[in-house]
């Protein structure tokens, strides 16, 4: 099992889930993280570190965000690697919960 990042973290982008993320599964978009399900060992450490609740175990990802589990997938594959916290978007709060966010998401 593995856990996804979901639509919530498009524009909001709060790096605090990668620094506790044991084997580094995290991966850097413009405007968003994923998760690389093949590198992921369901610890569940970065769950709550989530400020926007942008991270879902596998199993509990919301109907209409299925597709994030195939994105993960495919964009951890091209995204960089991120393991150390970084500033979030200035405008991160403003983005949060918004809802179709995910025509936004930049590859």
């Amino acid at each position: 099992m593995t856990f996804i990042v979901g639509e919530n973290c498009i524009k909001c982008k709060h790096t605090d889930c990668v620094e506790v993320c044991p084997v580094d599964c995290f991966y850097e978009g413009p405007n968003m993280l994923v998760i690389h399900p093949d590198e992921c060992i369901d610890c569940a450490l970065c769950e709550p570190e989530c400020p926007v609740d942008a991270i879902f175990s596998e199993d509990e990802v919301p109907e209409d965000q299925q597709q994030f589990l195939e994105l993960n997938a495919e964009l951890a594959e091209i995204w960089p690697n991120i393991s150390e916290i970084k500033d979030s978007p200035e405008d991160a709060e403003e983005w949060n919960g918004k809802p179709g966010k995910l025509a936004l998401l930049e590859r």
